[in-house]
C-alpha cells in the first residue's frame, strides 16, 4: 500500500514539475517605456563592468553607453513598475552582466 502511495505522489510531482516548466515568463519591455533615438536623450549613462544600479526618472530619455555600443530608452513604466533589469530592455548582446534600474516617479508629472 505504501509503495502505491509513493508511486502516485511521484507521478503527481512529475506532472506538477512538467506544468511549471511549460510556463514561461515573457518580459514585456513596452511596460517600461520605449526605445528612443539616442539624439533625444537628456543624459548619458556609461555602463562599466562594475555598474550594478542606475537611477532614472519617469519620462526621462537616457542613452546608455556600454563599451563601443549604445542605445537609448524613454522610461514610462506602467503603474507600480518602478524597477527592472536593464538587460530586459537592452538590445541583444550589449550587456554582459545584470544592471538594475530604479525608476523614480515625479509626483508633479504623474498620478501614480
Amino acid at each position: 500500500m505504501k509503495m502505491k502511495s509513493f508511486v502516485l505522489i511521484d507521478a503527481a510531482l512529475a506532472l506538477i514539475g512538467a506544468a511549471l516548466l511549460s510556463c514561461t515568463t515573457t518580459i514585456r519591455p513596452d511596460l517600461y517605456g520605449n526605445p528612443a533615438p539616442p539624439a533625444t536623450a537628456v543624459r548619458t549613462v556609461v555602463i562599466a563592468p562594475d555598474t550594478r544600479l542606475v537611477n532614472v526618472k519617469d519620462y526621462e530619455t537616457v542613452k546608455f553607453l556600454v563599451g563601443d555600443k549604445s542605445f537609448a530608452w524613454r522610461f514610462d513604466p506602467a503603474p507600480r513598475l518602478d524597477q527592472l533589469y536593464l538587460n530586459w530592455i537592452a538590445p541583444p548582446n550589449v550587456l554582459d552582466h545584470p544592471v538594475w534600474i530604479i525608476v523614480t516617479t515625479d509626483p508633479a508629472k504623474t498620478d501614480r
